[in-house]
């Protein structure tokens, strides 16, 4: 795994943290790609490190079932805006009609959607990371302080960890 020079965490806290973050915010914008323009959509992510993947639940019918069978690489923007945790994750994405991984993932959010696990209509999209990137500072009483201080002082501000590395 390559680290970027622009990395303020050592190679393994940055990608724990960006595992960490991806998992506790759970929606994220899913961006895709048509040929002609992007497209993002808000989608809840069910992350498996240990499997190496972000999977999601969606309908066979969608346009984004087409533009991943032409057009894999992804990105995910994951926001806490409350502690200000930006993750934002680039990958190749996979559809397919694994049922058994589709019962798995399923909870009762998903009963928005369809009546149950085993809607025909259900595919599961499994993204693999391949690259990171992690924007981590203090939560917005300690920005709004080290902002202050910083115009106080004419000094820069700490606001946080910036890391990118390749999962």
């Amino acid at each position: 795994m390559a680290v970027d020079n622009n990395t303020t965490l050592p190679r393994d806290e940055a990608i724990d943290r960006i595992w960490e973050l991806a998992d506790d915010i759970d929606f994220c914008m899913f961006t895709t790609w048509n040929g002609e323009q992007q497209a993002s959509r808000p989608m809840s992510a069910r992350v498996e490190r240990d499997e190496n993947a972000i999977y999601f639940l969606t309908s066979a019918d969608t346009g984004k079932v087409d533009e991943l069978a032409k057009f894999p690489n992804v990105s995910l923007g994951f926001a806490d805006n409350a502690n200000h945790s930006y993750v934002v994750i680039a990958g190749k994405a996979v559809v397919t009609n694994d049922r058994a991984k589709i019962k798995d993932l399923w909870n009762a959010f998903d009963k928005a959607f369809w009546d149950d696990e085993n809607d025909p209509q259900i595919r599961l999209i499994t993204v693999t990371p391949e690259d990171a990137e992690l924007w981590d500072g203090p939560n917005g009483l300690i920005a709004g302080a080290k902002m202050l201080f910083a115009v106080a002082t004419g000094a820069k501000p700490d606001m946080g960890d910036n890391s990118k590395v390749s999962l």
